[in-house]
């Protein structure tokens, strides 16, 4: 691996990136993502243990996958590698420069014996996990033996990690938006019950009333009613207020189109259809625009309902939270 590489050895190294960058995306769930990383990893750096280590917050930080090759006898049952970034000097420097790094030996290497985790191994290489220009950790690769992890190992590590972060951000969004979804049903299900209750003897209209417009109204997600054909705001509630910027006389009587609120008006087009055909819509994941012209990435449920007279959609937008590595994971 050292040295010059044959055409041969560049052809066999482009087809196990191409078919780790495809084993990455065959499935967006974590434990698969990582997996995949890791499985793919040994095809291109012959390691004893990997790693891909993120930030919990503060100074904590979490082995999130891990794969070793060492022997059986050597391995023992434990939970994932946790670690304090501040009692290690030597990592502290290596998070805060963010770099690639190879250590060849690790026995030359001062504070080595500082890093938690990692003491037992003799040669070390590291990259940063980066996409869309956001810091998601370190691909961690070790091996027993001192000297045996080159230069090339390093750059084949470094050509991984663009793909693998990339599809590590992907995983966390998937698993945000699943979570959405399942609050989403439940949020949707409550106003649906208030709206079924409306639906009863003219006597107790005026109580189901009022009680959907408390869940309506109090609610801290933002939900708006429009008409289904024109897109025409009927009412909106103070926390669509908050998350658009606009006020609720600025929206109403208006619709969709004029303040532009979707980014691709044809996603409405596709949801309007999907309702028409029986809908509802669950959690699609969408862009819609806010008054100060900020795109906002939004996880989007509606369902069909009768307001005023009038055939509507009822509907709740609610932000796609992305990883932030200060936050616990």
């Amino acid at each position: 691996m050292n040295g010059q590489l044959t055409p041969k050895l560049l052809h066999a190294e482009a087809e196990a990136l191409r078919k780790a960058t495809l084993a990455l995306t065959e499935d967006l769930h974590m434990d698969s993502v990582l997996d995949a990383l890791l499985c793919s990893l040994a095809e291109l750096v012959p390691y004893t243990c990997a790693r891909v280590l993120v930030p919990e917050g503060g100074p904590h930080w979490l082995a999130l996958g891990e794969k070793s090759f060492l022997e059986p006898a050597k391995k023992s049952p434990r939970c994932p590698l946790t670690f304090v970034a501040e009692e290690s000097p030597l990592f502290q420097r290596i998070w805060s420069e963010r770099k690639r790094i190879l250590i060849p030996d690790t026995g030359k290497q001062e504070g080595w014996q500082t890093f938690t985790g990692h003491q037992e191994f003799r040669s070390w290489l590291s990259v940063p996990l980066v996409a869309s220009e956001e810091f998601l950790g370190f691909l961690s690769v070790g091996h027993m033996e001192p000297n045996h992890l080159t230069e090339d190992h390093l750059r084949r590590a470094e050509l991984l990690a663009i793909p693998a972060a990339v599809a590590i951000q992907n995983a966390r969004l998937y698993s945000t938006a699943e979570i959405y979804g399942s609050e989403l049903e439940k949020r949707l299900s409550d106003l649906q019950k208030a709206e079924h209750a409306l639906d009863q003897s003219e006597a107790g209209r005026r109580v189901s009333e009022e009680k959907f417009q408390k869940i309506f109204h109090s609610s801290p997600v933002a939900f708006s009613i429009t008409t289904l054909e024109e897109g025409r705001f009927l009412e909106v509630n103070a926390a669509f207020e908050a998350r658009y910027g606009y006020s609720r006389h600025e929206v109403l009587g208006r619709t969709v189109h004029e303040l532009r609120i979707w980014d691709d008006p044809t996603d409405r087009r596709l949801l309007v259809a999907q309702l028409q055909r029986g809908g509802p819509i669950r959690s699609v994941m969408t862009r819609l625009r806010a008054k100060s012209g900020a795109i906002k990435l939004t996880a989007y449920s509606a369902d069909r309902i009768e307001f005023d007279g009038q055939r509507c959609i009822l509907a709740i937008s609610e932000d796609v939270i992305t990883h932030d590595p200060k936050s616990t994971n």
